[in-house]
């Protein structure tokens, strides 16, 4: 069986309030039982067993069409019938108990349909042909999303790939989600009588999986009902402590929360703002993070003022009056109205204080607000009905698949395996929060909270962000391993080389499955080589083996050295003082016109440097003398460049003709290790005119993967 159930009269703890109209009474499953057993009414009335599920629909759809409920109920009955739960109870209870759940959160029809009949071909004769021959297609759709695999076929992978299934079937309709998770709430409910250690079991996957995708869903009533209810079972001990201070504070006179809703009343009534002005108690799990959090509750801690109006305008209005009559709590302020959380939550948060230091949260928000944020996809009827504007018939428009979701159906094709996959599910739907960053086109692209550029090359590009070399982010260079802030542009720069390659180093910085599932794919089918079969000098050689050797001082940096005696620096620069020899500096290599100053060192030479030279300003503060040095005719000098670039294969094939297409000679130069994808090049030239600097450096950041070429600024030596 697909449900389980406890016995009623079985003792358990105090269980957490269901979300339920207000008003309603509670409904008996023990007489829905009994009324079930006695067979199916008349063709032309509703049973009376479905008549709580049929008031409830109509309270948010007055116009209803209740005869395929009729026959939903009566096809779950008669194949239902002599099945039992594990409490004693009728099986045809839970489905009712599942169908009343969403009809109280204001599901359509077709959504009720399925929900009598979600258990109708995992647990009886009944097959999706007879579903969809009597109900349509729709129906048997949302049926065979939510019918478990079988254990037979599957063994322990059952459970993980009936999850998958689920969830591409909740990519075509999200109605399939919202049945599983009232089915996964009445069974919670009713888990008295299983086991203790399958209940932490199944209370555990529903903390992992289904009370972050009720979050995710926007479907508040039962996300947080599920939330204490896995509470009480993994967390007995803090479940039971945080009753008696629930308890407690209802046992105490003078509730503050009253006082204040009296005062916000007044404020309105007299701003003529019409509101409905409630107290909202907070749940079980919300006070006990508020515990945790504050220690010591107050009075004004177990609850929360909602504030109801009807237009979206009002809310501000309302705001505008709080902020003006009642000392406001600056720090506690949020619009998620004019920026909508991720899963369709509209509101906005404020917090209002009295003399005395009691504080009340404030909700405000419209009707329709409410209803959304409660309900969230439920809340929106049914997104398929077709339209003029759909694309193409019978093709499904869903303007409730949100990014998350989409990502995750691109990122579970990708996973190899059930286990994979499993583990990467629980640790995407861990993400509780999330971002949107702009490409420069105006494109927009969701992503969890802490994801880097890495992972926005993936969610953008798929496999192709392999051959990703850099990013921009917010007009400046940034690295892949970037964090990303809401609100961002992200430039994402493409390697031209289609055999690019992503880095190892990137799994340090992926932060979603799909950036880690595509990395580690190509890693697998692209082991490193051995040691001994890795070139001596690397990739960065890049053909220039032969005029490259590793130098130990350098870390293991490639150096270059032309062929033939390396040419020595040009003495262009004039000294003031008879006889000294001169030498250009190699901390700041300085070329004319840049402005020098001279210091005398062993042997009777002068190095020149330039003035804003950190060496110089060094030997000025230890007492050196400067000595008086210019320069002199010769136009030829001698220079040290640093350039940074992305890592690409031919790079240092195309900087080095660059260099010698502006006519400068290569006296050195440094290839060092890459770091997260960004090389660093140093290169020693000779110019033949100081003069063609400038020239030179634009050449080489012309070099496509190059972001940047400066003059070389080394840590000065402590003696000359």
């Amino acid at each position: 069986m697909s449900a389980e159930a406890t016995n009623p009269s079985t003792p358990g703890p105090v269980t957490p309030g269901a979300y339920r109209r207000k008003g309603r009474p509670r409904i008996d499953l023990r007489r829905l039982g009994r009324a079930a057993l006695l067979g199916p009414a008349a063709r032309d009335r509703l049973p009376d067993a479905i008549g709580h599920v049929a008031e409830a629909h109509r309270a948010h759809h007055p116009d209803a069409d209740l005869e395929p409920l009729r026959r939903a109920y009566v096809l779950a009955e008669s194949s239902h019938r002599g099945q039992m739960r594990k409490s004693g109870e009728p099986y045809i209870t839970h489905p009712l108990a599942v169908t009343l759940i969403l009809a109280e959160l204001g599901a359509e029809t077709t959504t009720l349909t399925a929900s009598l009949l979600h258990d109708t071909v995992e647990d009886t004769e009944v097959t999706l042909d007879q579903v969809r021959a009597e109900f349509g297609e729709e129906v048997c759709y949302l049926v065979d999303g939510v019918t478990k695999l079988e254990k037979v076929d599957y063994g322990a992978a059952a459970e993980p790939e009936t999850f998958r299934k689920m969830l591409v079937a909740t990519g075509n309709d999200v109605r399939v989600m919202s049945i599983k998770l009232a089915d996964r709430l009445h069974n919670m409910r009713t888990l008295g009588v299983m086991r203790k250690e399958k209940q932490e079991r199944i209370a555990k996957v529903t903390r992992d999986v289904l009370i972050p995708l009720a979050e995710r869903l926007g479907v508040q009533a039962l996300k947080t009902e599920l939330e204490d209810l896995v509470f009480a079972i993994l967390h007995p001990e803090e479940y039971e402590h945080t009753r008696e201070l629930i308890v407690g504070n209802a046992a105490h006179g003078g509730d503050p929360l009253t006082e204040i809703v009296e005062n916000v009343r007044t404020v309105l009534r007299e701003a003529g703002l019409q509101a409905e002005v409630l107290i909202r108690p907070r749940h079980f799990v919300s006070v006990h993070r508020v515990s945790r959090k504050r220690g010591r509750m107050r009075g004004s801690d177990f609850g929360r003022l909602l504030v109801l109006v009807n237009e979206d305008a009002d809310c501000y209005g309302v705001l505008g009056e709080l902020h003006t009559c009642l000392t406001p709590v600056v720090s506690e302020f949020k619009d998620f109205i004019a920026v909508p959380k991720f899963n369709l939550y509209q509101s906005l948060h404020t917090a209002v204080a009295r003399e005395d230091g009691e504080v009340a949260e404030v909700l405000i928000r419209t009707h329709q607000m409410h209803k959304v944020a409660e309900a969230g996809v439920i809340a929106l009827g049914n997104p398929y009905t077709p339209g003029a504007d759909d694309p193409a018939e019978g093709e499904r428009a869903d303007p409730t698949r949100p990014g998350w979701l989409s990502r995750l159906l691109d990122w579970q094709e990708a996973a190899p395996d059930t286990d994979t996959f499993w583990s990467t599910l629980r640790e995407d739907l861990a993400q509780d929060k999330e971002i949107t960053v702009f490409r420069p086109d105006g494109g927009a692209l969701g992503l969890p909270e802490g994801a880097s550029c890495v992972d926005a090359a993936y969610a953008q590009y798929g496999e192709d962000a392999h051959a990703c070399i850099g990013a921009r982010v917010n007009g400046r260079l940034a690295t892949l391993s970037t964090v990303l802030k809401d609100g961002d542009t992200v430039q994402l720069l493409m390697g031209q080389d289609p055999a690019s390659e992503p880095s190892r180093e990137w799994l340090e910085h992926a932060h979603t499955p799909a950036a880690r599932i595509a990395i580690q794919r190509w890693l697998a089918a692209h082991p490193s080589p051995s040691p001994s079969e890795e070139p001596a000098d690397g990739p960065a050689a890049d053909g220039f083996a032969e005029r490259f050797a590793v130098d130990p001082a350098a870390g293991g940096a490639a150096r270059f050295a032309p062929e033939g005696p390396a040419a020595r620096p040009a003495a262009n620069a004039v000294v003031d003082q008879p006889g000294a020899s001169v030498r250009l500096a190699g901390c700041c290599t300085p070329v004319p016109p840049d402005e020098i100053t001279g210091f005398a060192v062993r042997g009777g030479v002068v190095t020149v440097h330039r003035v804003e030279c950190a060496g110089a300003a060094r030997m000025k503060s230890v007492g050196r003398a400067e000595v008086g040095v210019r320069w002199g005719d010769t136009t030829e000098c001698r220079v040290t460049l640093v350039a940074e670039s992305f890592g690409r294969p031919h790079l240092l094939a195309d900087l080095t003709e660059a260099i010698a297409v502006e006519g400068v000679a290569i006296v050195s130069a440094t290839v060092e290790p890459p770091s997260q994808q960004r090389v660093r090049h140093t290169y020693t030239l000779q110019l033949p005119d100081a003069a063609h600097l400038p020239a030179l450096m634009r050449a080489m950041r012309n070099v496509p993967g190059v972001f940047d070429v400066s003059r070389a600024q080394h840590q000065a030596a402590a003696a000359q």
